[in-house]
Protein backbone atom coordinates (compact mmCIF):
# COMPACT_ATOMS: atom_id res chain seq x y z
CA UNK A 1 0.00 0.00 0.00
CA UNK A 2 1.42 3.27 -1.05
CA UNK A 3 1.18 6.43 1.22
CA UNK A 4 -1.27 8.33 -0.48
CA UNK A 5 -3.08 5.25 0.15
CA UNK A 6 -2.40 4.74 3.44
CA UNK A 7 -3.47 7.99 4.47
CA UNK A 8 -6.84 8.37 2.67
CA UNK A 9 -7.65 4.85 4.86
CA UNK A 10 -7.15 6.92 8.05
CA UNK A 11 -9.79 9.81 6.64
CA UNK A 12 -12.43 9.85 8.72
CA UNK A 13 -15.54 8.08 6.74
CA UNK A 14 -18.16 10.55 8.12
CA UNK A 15 -17.74 14.06 9.41
CA UNK A 16 -20.72 16.18 10.69
CA UNK A 17 -21.77 18.38 7.98
CA UNK A 18 -20.32 21.74 7.99
CA UNK A 19 -17.79 20.61 11.17
CA UNK A 20 -14.73 23.12 11.35
CA UNK A 21 -11.78 21.01 10.41
CA UNK A 22 -9.03 21.14 13.42
CA UNK A 23 -5.39 20.95 13.87
CA UNK A 24 -6.06 18.03 15.60
CA UNK A 25 -7.71 16.44 12.82
CA UNK A 26 -4.42 17.03 10.82
CA UNK A 27 -1.91 15.80 13.35
CA UNK A 28 -4.17 12.26 14.00
CA UNK A 29 -4.28 11.99 10.33
CA UNK A 30 -0.81 12.87 9.92
CA UNK A 31 0.30 10.82 13.04
CA UNK A 32 1.75 13.08 14.30
CA UNK A 33 1.34 16.05 17.22
CA UNK A 34 -0.46 18.87 17.46
CA UNK A 35 2.86 20.95 18.37
CA UNK A 36 4.65 19.65 15.26
CA UNK A 37 1.80 20.16 12.97
CA UNK A 38 2.05 23.96 14.85
CA UNK A 39 5.60 23.83 14.01
CA UNK A 40 5.04 23.04 10.33
CA UNK A 41 2.48 26.19 9.72
CA UNK A 42 5.05 28.40 11.50
CA UNK A 43 8.23 27.18 10.16
CA UNK A 44 7.89 24.25 7.58
CA UNK A 45 11.54 23.56 7.16
CA UNK A 46 11.59 22.68 11.24
CA UNK A 47 10.19 19.54 10.80
CA UNK A 48 11.62 16.27 9.17
CA UNK A 49 10.71 15.94 5.47
CA UNK A 50 9.11 12.67 5.93
CA UNK A 51 6.76 14.37 8.61
CA UNK A 52 6.00 17.61 6.51
CA UNK A 53 4.75 15.66 3.62
CA UNK A 54 3.00 13.69 5.50
CA UNK A 55 1.19 16.48 7.32
CA UNK A 56 1.02 18.72 3.81
CA UNK A 57 -1.22 15.66 2.65
CA UNK A 58 -3.45 15.79 5.80
CA UNK A 59 -3.95 19.23 5.02
CA UNK A 60 -4.72 19.24 1.03
CA UNK A 61 -7.12 15.84 1.95
CA UNK A 62 -8.82 17.71 5.12
CA UNK A 63 -9.12 21.05 3.71
CA UNK A 64 -7.83 22.29 6.57
CA UNK A 65 -7.30 25.84 6.78
CA UNK A 66 -5.32 27.32 9.45
CA UNK A 67 -6.76 30.11 11.98
CA UNK A 68 -5.35 33.17 12.28
CA UNK A 69 -7.23 34.09 14.80
CA UNK A 70 -5.41 33.18 18.01
CA UNK A 71 -6.80 32.51 21.72
CA UNK A 72 -8.45 35.24 23.22
CA UNK A 73 -9.28 37.19 19.36
CA UNK A 74 -11.27 34.20 18.37
CA UNK A 75 -14.64 35.59 19.79
CA UNK A 76 -14.22 38.76 17.20
CA UNK A 77 -13.74 36.33 14.79
CA UNK A 78 -17.21 36.00 14.79
CA UNK A 79 -18.15 39.68 14.15
CA UNK A 80 -17.24 39.07 10.60
CA UNK A 81 -19.16 37.68 7.51
CA UNK A 82 -16.88 37.57 4.30
CA UNK A 83 -18.67 38.62 0.86
CA UNK A 84 -16.93 37.75 -2.46
CA UNK A 85 -18.49 39.30 -5.88
CA UNK A 86 -17.34 38.96 -9.29
CA UNK A 87 -16.58 42.45 -9.71
CA UNK A 88 -16.72 45.92 -7.29
CA UNK A 89 -17.65 47.57 -10.57
CA UNK A 90 -20.99 45.43 -11.36
CA UNK A 91 -23.86 47.50 -10.63
CA UNK A 92 -25.97 44.56 -10.17
CA UNK A 93 -23.99 43.67 -6.77
CA UNK A 94 -23.57 46.89 -4.92
CA UNK A 95 -28.19 46.80 -4.08
CA UNK A 96 -27.41 43.43 -2.61
CA UNK A 97 -23.98 43.74 -0.76
CA UNK A 98 -25.78 47.03 0.06
CA UNK A 99 -28.95 45.37 2.07
CA UNK A 100 -26.80 42.88 3.73
CA UNK A 101 -24.29 45.00 4.85
CA UNK A 102 -27.29 47.11 6.77
CA UNK A 103 -29.22 44.32 7.58
CA UNK A 104 -25.89 42.73 9.44
CA UNK A 105 -24.26 46.10 10.92
CA UNK A 106 -27.88 46.22 12.70
CA UNK A 107 -26.93 42.87 14.66
CA UNK A 108 -23.18 43.61 15.43
CA UNK A 109 -21.53 41.75 12.05
CA UNK A 110 -19.54 43.50 10.03
CA UNK A 111 -18.89 42.91 6.21
CA UNK A 112 -15.68 42.18 4.44
CA UNK A 113 -15.70 42.56 0.70
CA UNK A 114 -13.67 40.65 -1.95
CA UNK A 115 -13.87 40.42 -5.47
CA UNK A 116 -13.16 37.77 -7.98
CA UNK A 117 -12.62 38.92 -11.52
CA UNK A 118 -15.30 36.04 -12.45
CA UNK A 119 -12.36 34.27 -11.82
CA UNK A 120 -12.56 31.28 -9.73
CA UNK A 121 -8.75 30.90 -8.75
CA UNK A 122 -8.70 34.13 -7.40
CA UNK A 123 -12.32 33.12 -5.66
CA UNK A 124 -10.10 29.88 -4.34
CA UNK A 125 -7.65 32.14 -2.77
CA UNK A 126 -10.33 35.01 -1.72
CA UNK A 127 -11.78 32.13 0.43
CA UNK A 128 -8.64 31.14 1.94
CA UNK A 129 -8.07 34.06 3.59
CA UNK A 130 -11.44 34.79 4.45
CA UNK A 131 -11.39 31.26 6.35
CA UNK A 132 -8.29 31.90 7.56
CA UNK A 133 -9.73 34.67 10.28
CA UNK A 134 -12.31 32.68 10.99
CA UNK A 135 -15.04 34.22 9.83
CA UNK A 136 -18.88 33.98 11.26
CA UNK A 137 -20.02 33.41 7.51
CA UNK A 138 -19.34 33.48 4.21
CA UNK A 139 -20.98 34.93 0.90
CA UNK A 140 -20.39 34.01 -2.51
CA UNK A 141 -22.04 34.63 -6.18
CA UNK A 142 -23.38 31.65 -7.80
CA UNK A 143 -22.86 28.22 -8.19
CA UNK A 144 -19.79 27.89 -9.87
CA UNK A 145 -16.52 27.08 -7.98
CA UNK A 146 -13.66 25.20 -8.39
CA UNK A 147 -13.44 21.72 -6.34
CA UNK A 148 -10.82 22.98 -4.05
CA UNK A 149 -12.87 26.14 -3.22
CA UNK A 150 -15.81 23.41 -2.12
CA UNK A 151 -13.50 21.59 -0.43
CA UNK A 152 -12.82 24.16 1.84
CA UNK A 153 -15.72 25.76 2.78
CA UNK A 154 -17.05 21.83 3.17
CA UNK A 155 -14.71 21.29 6.00
CA UNK A 156 -14.91 24.93 7.32
CA UNK A 157 -17.87 24.56 9.49
CA UNK A 158 -18.66 28.34 8.61
CA UNK A 159 -21.90 29.01 7.27
CA UNK A 160 -21.66 29.45 3.35
CA UNK A 161 -24.50 31.29 1.39
CA UNK A 162 -24.23 30.96 -2.45
CA UNK A 163 -26.36 34.29 -3.92
CA UNK A 164 -27.63 35.60 -7.26
CA UNK A 165 -28.39 31.76 -8.14
CA UNK A 166 -30.50 28.59 -7.58
CA UNK A 167 -30.62 25.65 -9.80
CA UNK A 168 -28.04 23.31 -8.72
CA UNK A 169 -26.64 21.73 -5.33
CA UNK A 170 -25.58 24.12 -2.85
CA UNK A 171 -22.28 23.90 -0.71
CA UNK A 172 -24.76 25.02 1.96
CA UNK A 173 -27.35 27.41 1.62
CA UNK A 174 -28.19 29.58 -1.71
CA UNK A 175 -30.70 32.18 -2.27
CA UNK A 176 -31.43 33.68 -5.95
CA UNK A 177 -33.20 33.03 -9.37
CA UNK A 178 -32.83 30.75 -11.85
CA UNK A 179 -30.89 32.02 -14.65
CA UNK A 180 -32.32 30.13 -17.18
CA UNK A 181 -35.94 31.16 -16.29
CA UNK A 182 -34.89 34.47 -16.95
CA UNK A 183 -34.05 34.26 -20.37
CA UNK A 184 -37.12 31.71 -21.29
CA UNK A 185 -39.27 34.96 -19.89
CA UNK A 186 -37.45 37.14 -21.73
CA UNK A 187 -37.52 34.67 -25.24
CA UNK A 188 -41.55 34.38 -24.38
CA UNK A 189 -41.89 38.04 -24.09
CA UNK A 190 -40.58 38.86 -27.67
CA UNK A 191 -42.38 36.14 -29.40
CA UNK A 192 -45.62 37.58 -27.66
CA UNK A 193 -44.84 40.66 -29.39
CA UNK A 194 -44.53 38.84 -32.76
CA UNK A 195 -40.83 38.92 -33.08
CA UNK A 196 -39.03 35.69 -34.57
CA UNK A 197 -35.91 36.54 -35.87
CA UNK A 198 -33.99 36.75 -32.38
CA UNK A 199 -30.14 37.78 -30.92
CA UNK A 200 -28.97 37.55 -27.18
CA UNK A 201 -26.49 40.11 -26.66
CA UNK A 202 -23.92 38.84 -23.67
CA UNK A 203 -20.22 39.74 -22.79
CA UNK A 204 -17.70 37.86 -20.74
CA UNK A 205 -20.40 34.87 -20.82
CA UNK A 206 -16.95 32.37 -20.94
CA UNK A 207 -16.38 33.30 -17.19
CA UNK A 208 -19.76 34.92 -16.68
CA UNK A 209 -21.70 31.47 -16.01
CA UNK A 210 -25.12 32.92 -14.82
CA UNK A 211 -25.31 35.31 -18.09
CA UNK A 212 -24.56 31.45 -20.43
CA UNK A 213 -27.18 30.31 -18.52
CA UNK A 214 -29.55 32.98 -19.14
CA UNK A 215 -28.97 32.71 -23.08
CA UNK A 216 -29.23 29.37 -22.49
CA UNK A 217 -32.60 29.74 -21.00
CA UNK A 218 -33.36 32.16 -24.19
CA UNK A 219 -32.28 29.84 -27.24
CA UNK A 220 -34.54 26.43 -25.16
CA UNK A 221 -37.39 28.72 -25.41
CA UNK A 222 -37.23 29.87 -28.58
CA UNK A 223 -36.81 26.41 -29.71
CA UNK A 224 -40.73 25.67 -28.52
CA UNK A 225 -42.19 28.65 -30.27
CA UNK A 226 -45.16 27.51 -31.79
CA UNK A 227 -44.47 29.58 -34.82
CA UNK A 228 -40.77 29.28 -36.16
CA UNK A 229 -38.45 31.42 -34.49
CA UNK A 230 -34.52 31.49 -34.95
CA UNK A 231 -32.27 32.78 -32.40
CA UNK A 232 -27.86 33.67 -32.18
CA UNK A 233 -26.16 34.15 -29.21
CA UNK A 234 -23.29 36.64 -29.46
CA UNK A 235 -20.70 36.74 -26.98
CA UNK A 236 -18.46 40.17 -26.55
CA UNK A 237 -15.26 38.63 -24.49
CA UNK A 238 -15.02 41.94 -22.46
CA UNK A 239 -16.36 43.31 -20.17
CA UNK A 240 -20.34 44.71 -19.96
CA UNK A 241 -20.63 47.33 -20.90
CA UNK A 242 -22.36 50.47 -22.88
CA UNK A 243 -19.33 50.32 -25.31
CA UNK A 244 -19.61 46.07 -25.62
CA UNK A 245 -23.48 46.66 -26.68
CA UNK A 246 -22.82 49.12 -28.98
CA UNK A 247 -20.24 46.66 -31.00
CA UNK A 248 -22.64 44.06 -30.51
CA UNK A 249 -25.34 45.41 -32.12
CA UNK A 250 -23.01 45.71 -34.95
CA UNK A 251 -22.42 42.39 -35.03
CA UNK A 252 -26.15 41.30 -34.55
CA UNK A 253 -27.13 43.62 -37.77
CA UNK A 254 -24.60 42.03 -39.71
CA UNK A 255 -24.69 38.37 -38.84
CA UNK A 256 -29.22 38.51 -38.73
CA UNK A 257 -30.45 40.98 -41.74
CA UNK A 258 -34.30 40.36 -40.52
CA UNK A 259 -33.29 40.71 -37.07
CA UNK A 260 -36.03 42.17 -34.82
CA UNK A 261 -35.48 41.45 -31.63
CA UNK A 262 -33.07 41.58 -29.04
CA UNK A 263 -32.53 40.05 -25.44
CA UNK A 264 -28.99 41.95 -23.47
CA UNK A 265 -26.98 40.36 -21.10
CA UNK A 266 -27.89 43.63 -18.35
CA UNK A 267 -28.52 46.94 -19.05
CA UNK A 268 -25.23 47.91 -19.82
CA UNK A 269 -25.40 45.99 -23.16
CA UNK A 270 -28.99 46.91 -23.69
CA UNK A 271 -27.98 51.11 -23.18
CA UNK A 272 -25.31 50.53 -25.53
CA UNK A 273 -26.84 48.64 -28.14
CA UNK A 274 -29.75 50.99 -28.01
CA UNK A 275 -27.48 54.18 -28.69
CA UNK A 276 -25.91 52.26 -31.52
CA UNK A 277 -29.75 51.79 -32.84
CA UNK A 278 -29.77 55.59 -32.38
CA UNK A 279 -26.69 56.41 -34.47
CA UNK A 280 -27.76 53.98 -37.35
CA UNK A 281 -31.77 55.01 -37.41
CA UNK A 282 -32.30 51.36 -36.65
CA UNK A 283 -35.80 52.41 -35.21
CA UNK A 284 -36.83 51.04 -31.23
CA UNK A 285 -39.22 49.30 -30.93
CA UNK A 286 -40.73 49.44 -34.85
CA UNK A 287 -38.14 47.50 -36.24
CA UNK A 288 -36.04 45.71 -33.60
CA UNK A 289 -37.37 45.08 -29.66
CA UNK A 290 -35.38 45.02 -26.90
CA UNK A 291 -35.14 43.74 -23.45
CA UNK A 292 -32.09 44.28 -20.59
CA UNK A 293 -30.71 42.51 -17.27
CA UNK A 294 -31.09 44.18 -14.00
CA UNK A 295 -33.66 46.95 -13.75
CA UNK A 296 -30.80 49.65 -13.47
CA UNK A 297 -31.43 53.55 -12.43
CA UNK A 298 -31.42 54.85 -15.92
CA UNK A 299 -33.58 52.03 -17.27
CA UNK A 300 -36.63 53.35 -16.95
CA UNK A 301 -35.74 57.56 -17.78
CA UNK A 302 -33.81 56.53 -21.49
CA UNK A 303 -35.61 57.17 -24.46
CA UNK A 304 -37.44 54.90 -25.15
CA UNK A 305 -37.77 53.55 -21.80
CA UNK A 306 -35.84 50.11 -21.44
CA UNK A 307 -37.59 46.74 -20.86
CA UNK A 308 -36.02 44.55 -18.57
CA UNK A 309 -36.10 41.91 -15.55
CA UNK A 310 -35.91 42.30 -12.35
CA UNK A 311 -33.75 40.48 -10.29
CA UNK A 312 -34.90 41.73 -6.70
CA UNK A 313 -31.09 42.36 -5.47
CA UNK A 314 -32.45 43.91 -1.92
CA UNK A 315 -34.60 40.90 -1.42
CA UNK A 316 -31.66 38.51 -1.87
CA UNK A 317 -29.85 40.87 0.33
CA UNK A 318 -32.23 39.89 3.08
CA UNK A 319 -32.52 36.63 2.68
CA UNK A 320 -28.85 36.48 3.02
CA UNK A 321 -28.46 38.26 6.18
CA UNK A 322 -31.42 36.44 7.31
CA UNK A 323 -29.80 32.26 6.88
CA UNK A 324 -27.01 34.12 8.01
CA UNK A 325 -28.27 35.44 11.26
CA UNK A 326 -30.67 32.14 11.75
CA UNK A 327 -27.18 29.94 11.36
CA UNK A 328 -25.49 32.59 14.21
CA UNK A 329 -28.17 31.97 16.15
CA UNK A 330 -28.12 28.09 15.75
CA UNK A 331 -32.06 28.83 14.67
CA UNK A 332 -31.47 27.19 11.78
CA UNK A 333 -32.98 23.49 10.85
CA UNK A 334 -29.89 20.77 11.38
CA UNK A 335 -28.45 18.51 8.39
CA UNK A 336 -30.42 20.51 5.33
CA UNK A 337 -29.43 22.70 2.61
CA UNK A 338 -31.99 25.74 2.39
CA UNK A 339 -32.75 27.05 -0.83
CA UNK A 340 -34.61 30.20 -1.00
CA UNK A 341 -36.01 31.18 -5.00
CA UNK A 342 -36.42 35.34 -4.71
CA UNK A 343 -37.78 34.95 -8.44
CA UNK A 344 -37.43 37.60 -11.52
CA UNK A 345 -40.28 40.10 -12.64
CA UNK A 346 -40.36 41.49 -16.17
CA UNK A 347 -40.75 45.22 -16.03
CA UNK A 348 -42.14 46.12 -19.70
CA UNK A 349 -41.75 49.00 -21.28
CA UNK A 350 -41.31 50.94 -24.34
CA UNK A 351 -38.42 49.15 -26.18
CA UNK A 352 -40.16 46.35 -26.46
Amino acid sequence: MDASSDLQNRVPRKRRKMQRVTMMDVAKLAQVSPSTVSLYLRKPGAVSPAAGQEIARAISTLGYVPNLVAGGLAAASSKVVSIIVPSIRNAFFAETVSTIQSELSAEGLQVILGHSEYGEDQEEALVRTALSWAPAAVVLTGLSHNAETRKLLQASGVPVVEMWEIGGKPIDMAVGFSHPQVGASAARHLLSKGRRSLAFLGARMQEDHRAAKRASGFAEETKRAAEPATCEIINHPGAATVEAGSLLLNRALRQIPNLDGIVCSNDLIALGALFECQRQGVAVPERVSLVGFGDLDFSASCIPSLTTIRPSGDLIGREVARLILASIHGERPEGTSLVVDTGHVLIERRSS
